[in-house]
């Protein structure tokens, strides 16, 4: 008996806590109370993304699985009176396990998964009262995200998606999977309740535990115009159909708008987009294999054409050539026994570099990257060679990811002689193979024997930096690569007279009351290494091309007067894809106020397809300005009236300042 008492003594007295904890561990389950999350807005409080109350219904699917049949006489009834197909409903409330194809819960199977957020509520309340006929389904009122702009910038503003099970942070029920949901996640989502449950040894609820309400996300403010998103959106679409119609397969596009003199995003277009609406209430794996989830216009990547000539316009300037002497335009240019010719090799006579940007004249850049190049040692590089167009390149930011706030942002490539050595090692054993081989797999012959020309050149020298290499780089092409963004940001630092800003798109992160938690302010990322004097060479340039250069007949009756536009035209040639179509631009030319770039992959000219777009955009930017200058004249006009009728007159009163007002034309 001493021992037994003992014994007894020991365990609920001196080890009885410990078992009490392990008791309630194994017993108690922990839900996830999900917040109302923050909305998302443009830059005057229009919502890109809003929360709209739907009746949703969820099960409970450690409920279900306790069922004798495993719920699916439940899963029946709820599907035939939701008016769905059963076997919609029952993929809905399995859990996402192995390889288990979309639609699935991949979350926590204590939490209630919804398998229908669009019902009426009339169906939500018919299946709450009839709740012996539905054990295991609920029916609530919950926040359910809403896209006001439909597919407008989806790219940018991201979706939700449940935390996957074996998240340990115990996050909220959606989180932000990419864009400005994913970046903000954090600010947007609020702050998680928590319900914990007692649980038998089978899984099944017993009882509440305890329960902390949830509190609501922040209000993320964004530099994004809805109306500027808008006209971008019509615009690259208009560009993309136009350009199938003459034929070209314009498979993608992009349009970027940036405030010139902040770095802050105003518009972001991508092409294709799609509806983020898709997102709500699950998705199959189908119509989720077809999303176009790459944002063309930060994640995109291609040659830059003649938009590049800034880059090495400013380069010129600093190794010390002067812009305003004459240079011979021939129609071709030999470099090492190969001929460089101009766009359609024509021939454009003698000129300084004013008209070599205005009509996009190849060979005199041909001729200054040899140069340079030579400078350098050519084929026997001194120790440290300047490479200065690379050098510049990288002063407007290209090469480099430009710090959006964003996810997945492409770095872009200024290749070099490292990087082109660096790259030949890396795949000098395949080239080598090919070039044993050739490419007998290909169906197209002709392009077989190119790749394996292409091939052997590479196996012997691939490494080296010839003076072809720079010629190409001078304009654009190769392997020089750029985003639309990136091409954005370098632009707006040669508009604002040489700082490099960090875009951003937040503005300003606000509490549900109101009070301002931060604001984001667009970080300097750097400064152009050149003078004033030759960035306002290239501004005043640029203004001359929608004139009377290269973009003249996109931008023919355009309404200059009212908002005079300065941008440069690109082609980028790839060897078996059709041209890539660019245009840099940036006005009013006096006072830059915004950067608009757009960029139509396989579209043609950049004259064809993206000046034409841009002009479109341009125009309704114009047309905006008009409209505030108006209502800011009729605003004064009736101020002035009610001074005068005070005795106060006029004298004192002035007119607020006004975007693009007064700006002039083209110098």
């Amino acid at each position: 008996m001493l021992t037994l008492l003992g014994r007894l003594w020991y365990l609920q007295i001196v080890t009885g806590p410990s078992y009490v904890r392990a008791a309630t561990e194994s017993r108690a389950r922990s839900v996830v109370l999900p917040p109302v999350r923050g909305q998302i807005l443009d830059v005057r409080g229009r919502p890109l993304v809003a929360n709209e109350t739907k009746p949703q219904v969820s099960v409970d699917y450690m409920a279900l699985i306790h069922q004798p049949d495993g719920g699916k006489d439940v899963l029946t009834r709820l599907a035939r009176a939701l008016g769905r197909p059963y076997q919609e409903i029952a993929d809905r409330a399995r859990l996402c396990t192995g390889d288990m194809p979309r639609p699935c819960w991949p979350g926590s199977p204590y939490q209630p998964i919804v398998v229908a957020d669009d019902v009426s509520v009339r169906t939500a309340l018919w299946i709450a009262e009839r709740q012996d006929e539905f054990p295991g389904v609920s029916t609530a009122l919950r926040p359910v995200r809403t896209y006001p702009l439909g597919s407008a910038a989806a790219h940018v503003l991201g979706y939700l998606q449940p935390p996957s099970p074996d998240d340990p942070s115990g996050g909220p029920e959606l989180i932000g999977r990419d864009g400005l949901e994913a970046q903000y996640d954090r600010e947007l989502a609020g702050r998680t309740g928590i319900r914990e449950v007692a649980v038998d040894s089978t899984g099944k609820v017993t009882g509440l535990i305890r329960e902390e309400a949830a509190v609501a996300g922040d209000t993320l403010v964004t530099s994004i115009d809805a109306r500027i998103q808008e006209l971008a959106e019509r615009a690259l679409a208009r560009a993309v159909t136009a350009a199938r119609k003459r034929g070209e397969p314009a498979d993608s596009g992009a349009v970027v708008v940036l405030e010139a003199k902040t770095g802050r995003v105003t518009a972001i277009a991508d092409y294709p987009t799609y509806d983020p609406g898709v997102w709500t209430g699950g998705i199959s794996q189908h119509d989720y294999e077809d999303l176009p989830l790459v944002s063309a216009a930060v994640q995109g990547q291609w040659p830059p054409g003649s938009t590049w000539k800034v880059t090495s316009t400013a380069a010129a300037a600093k190794a010390g050539y002067s812009l305003r002497a004459s240079y011979d335009c021939p129609g071709g240019y030999t470099i090492g026994g190969r001929v460089f010719h101009n766009f359609e090799s024509a021939e454009l006579g003698r000129m300084d570099m004013h008209r070599a940007l205005v009509v996009s004249c190849d060979t005199i850049f041909y001729r200054f990257a040899e140069k340079m190049w030579q400078r350098d040692g050519g084929l026997k590089p001194v120790k440290h060679p300047k490479d200065p167009m690379q050098a510049m390149a990288g002063e407007f930011g290209f090469g480099t990811p430009t710090g959006v706030d964003l996810p997945h942002e492409a770095q872009g490539r200024v290749p070099d002689r490292a990087w082109k050595k660096a790259n030949w090692e890396r795949t000098k054993a395949d080239s080598c193979r090919r070039a044993k081989t050739g490419y007998p797999e290909m169906s197209d012959r002709k392009r077989a024997a190119y790749l394996r020309a292409l091939a052997a050149d590479n196996c012997s020298s691939g490494g080296v930096w010839w003076a072809g290499d720079a010629a190409n780089f001078s304009i654009g092409q190769g392997d020089v690569l750029v985003t639309p963004l990136q091409l954005a940001w370098g632009y707006a630092a040669l508009a604002n007279g040489g700082t490099v800003f960090s875009p951003r798109i937040g503005k300003r992160v606000v509490r549900p009351d109101g009070a301002v938690v931060r604001t984001i302010t667009p970080p300097v990322a750097g400064k152009i290494d050149a003078s004033r004097k030759t960035l306002r060479f290239i501004r005043d340039s640029l203004a001359d091309v929608p004139r009377t250069g290269t973009a003249a007949g996109a931008f023919e009756g355009y309404p200059f007067g009212r908002l005079p536009v300065a941008g440069k035209t690109g082609t980028a040639e790839a060897y078996g894809r059709q041209d890539t179509s660019w245009f840099a631009s940036f006005g009013p030319v006096n006072k830059p106020k915004y950067v608009v770039v757009v960029v139509v992959s396989q579209g043609g000219t950049g004259a064809t397809t993206a000046a034409p777009a841009a002009r479109d955009i341009w125009e309704g930017i114009a047309a905006l300005t008009h409209d505030a200058k108006k209502h800011d004249e009729k605003k004064h006009d009736k101020k002035s009236k009610k001074d005068k009728k005070d005795g106060r007159g006029t004298r004192s009163a002035s007119l607020p300042p006004v975007a693009f007002a007064g700006a002039g034309g083209a110098r």
